[in-house]
Formats: C-alpha cells, sequence, structure tokens
C-alpha cells in the first residue's frame, strides 16, 4: 500500500480509497496524497474537504482514478 501511495504523489493521481477508522466504521474516500511516513500519511479527503492523517494498516483497498481526455476536432 505505501508503495501506491508514494507513487500517486509522484504521478499526481487522486485514489479512491475503502477506509476502516478507529471506530471500526468502514467508509470510501477519494483523496489527494501529500505526504507518506511510515505507518500514516497526510492527504486531502474530499469527503470531508479537509486535510487528513490515516494510518497505513487501516487502508482496505486503493484504486487510481483514471482520466482520459477526450479531443474534440
Amino acid at each position: 500500500m505505501r508503495n501506491q501511495l508514494v507513487k500517486s504523489i509522484k504521478y499526481s493521481e487522486s485514489l479512491d480509497m475503502m477506509y476502516l477508522a478507529k471506530d471500526g466504521q468502514i467508509s470510501k474516500r477519494r483523496i489527494n496524497v501529500l505526504q507518506v511516513g511510515e505507518v500514516s500519511f497526510r492527504a486531502y479527503c474530499f469527503l470531508r474537504k479537509s486535510k487528513r492523517t490515516f494510518t497505513i494498516d487501516n487502508i482496505l483497498a486503493l484504486v487510481p482514478i483514471v482520466t482520459k481526455e477526450s479531443r474534440v476536432i
């Protein structure tokens, strides 16, 4: 998971994340990763509209958001 977080910073990708909170709640969030540490990372969370700190071990799934550009000629 950590490698995918670092890669998303390198390529400026947004991610969809399934996350397990401390209280046992599972949430789906769209994030932009800002900083990755050893056990946690900072990201902008579009659900909460703020910067948040997440624990890497609590990530259930990460999926990069792929946007395709379309050209009109």
